[in-house]
């Protein structure tokens, strides 16, 4: 599944191999990212789609089936019970005897051969005992077929995985980047969510074919016009806010702790884009597990609503606008600061603000406002605990069912004997 394959596309296709990894690169954790990318976003993608489960186990069922009655196996291989399930059962036609015979002598229930043995051990149970299966000539001999048929299969099918994904993420990446290399990390996720797409557009060309031209081009129209707003909101949702928040973390943590005060940071946007695309995945997990607030429900009711009735309004409104404005706002407001206000307070004539310190500050703005930010952010929440636990004391000292009772302030001057119309505690 490795060797001969790659033996294969170096015979056939010379200019294919090798591919383009660029394991030493300057840009800053780009390995990391790109491994991260892969486990975390692209290949839960696909393997999480329900239809890409039903397509390869209708793809093993073919090949077994088709191996089956190739190689005169197929009794081996799924057992009786479908050529009896297959044929029509009239048991009025039958003796009474007859039907006492079968009664006696039941058929194998459905699910029952190496299918029953391979489900009993993935169910960690044993198999429930041996199945009886037509044995043909040369038996052997066909065994020895049928492994080397599944040979055959697997090289083909690691010679399309090889080659496919990362012949078409080339070729549609070609466009816009022209003859530059880029990472077969991204050329092959590109190339397999283009595969897909394409399948899955056929299998539902095929399935609305038998219902006529006038409803295919009505679905075709809801269709293009639902993918048309899928694609403006992964613009937004997969594209500007990752973008922007991995941009903002590499100027925040990266960029402080890897380039010193006497060079200047570079910033890749592939890289800042995988980055941001792995954060925002953890936030998004962190919020949908947190307290109930508007993110949590806005992403909630997004979920629910799904591709099919995606609302381009209310995401656009409710998600894509107020993170992307607490994004650029974060972005902007310090750049502003120390690339506008500090040099205008320099050219004021206001001492203490060199070239040296102005550099300085744009460079350490950054983490400087974020430490500020969550200082203010652990003492309002500290405030908000005092304040419950002075209520909570408060309720649990004076608090009798829904009446306070021996808590009244004080005068100046005043006994402190208490009134008499008062409840003792």
């Amino acid at each position: 599944m490795l060797w001969l394959p790659i033996r294969m596309i170096k015979l056939l296709l010379p200019a294919f191999l090798p591919y383009n990894v660029m394991l030493y690169s300057d840009a800053p954790v780009s390995e990391l990212s790109l491994e991260l990318l892969l486990l975390q976003v692209v290949l839960p993608a696909l393997l999480e789609q329900g239809h890409t489960r039903q397509w390869l186990k209708g793809l093993v069922r073919a090949w077994t089936v088709s191996a089956g009655y190739l190689l005169d196996l197929h009794s081996y291989l799924l057992g009786e019970q479908e050529d009896d399930a297959n044929q029509p059962v009239n048991n009025n036609n039958h003796a009474p005897g007859h039907q006492n015979n079968n009664n006696a002598n039941p058929a194998p229930a459905v699910g029952e051969g190496l299918h029953a043995a391979h489900q009993a051990i993935l169910q960690q149970g044993g198999p429930i005992g041996f199945q009886p299966y037509h044995r043909p000539l040369r038996f052997p001999f066909r065994i020895v077929l049928l492994i080397g048929f599944m040979c055959i299969t697997l090289l083909v099918s690691s010679l399309v995985c090889l080659t496919l994904p990362v012949f078409a993420g080339r070729w549609l990446m070609s466009f816009w980047t022209g003859s530059s290399k880029i990472h077969e990390l991204y050329t092959a996720a590109c190339g397999l969510y283009v595969c897909w797409l394409s399948i899955r557009g056929a299998t539902v060309l095929l399935a609305w074919m038998p219902q006529g031209p006038t409803i295919i081009m009505v679905k075709v129209q809801e269709w293009s016009l639902m993918i048309l707003k899928t694609l403006v909101v992964a613009l937004l949702v997969a594209g500007v806010i990752p973008l922007l928040l991995g941009l903002l973390f590499e100027l925040v943590i990266v960029a402080p702790l890897r380039v010193p005060l006497d060079q200047t940071p570079l910033f890749y946007p592939w890289q800042d884009w995988a980055l941001g695309v792995l954060h925002a995945k953890i936030i998004a997990a962190i919020t949908l597990m947190g307290p109930q607030w508007w993110l949590k429900t806005v992403i909630e009711q997004v979920y629910a609503n799904g591709i099919r009735n995606i609302d381009l309004h209310f995401i656009i409104c409710k998600l894509a606008a107020p993170v992307i404005s607490v994004l650029l706002l974060s972005l902007c407001v310090p750049y502003v600061i120390a690339a506008g206000v500090v040099p205008a307070v320099g050219l004021s004539g206001l001492s203490g603000v060199t070239p040296e310190m102005q550099i300085l500050i744009q460079r350490r703005i950054y983490p400087f406002l974020l430490m500020v930010v969550s200082i203010i952010g652990i003492l309002s929440f500290q405030i908000r605990q005092f304040k419950r636990l002075y209520e909570h004391i408060k309720n649990d000292k004076y608090l009798v069912g829904q009446r306070l009772v021996n808590y009244e302030r004080k005068a100046r001057g005043t006994s402190s004997v208490p009134p008499p119309n008062s409840i003792p505690e």
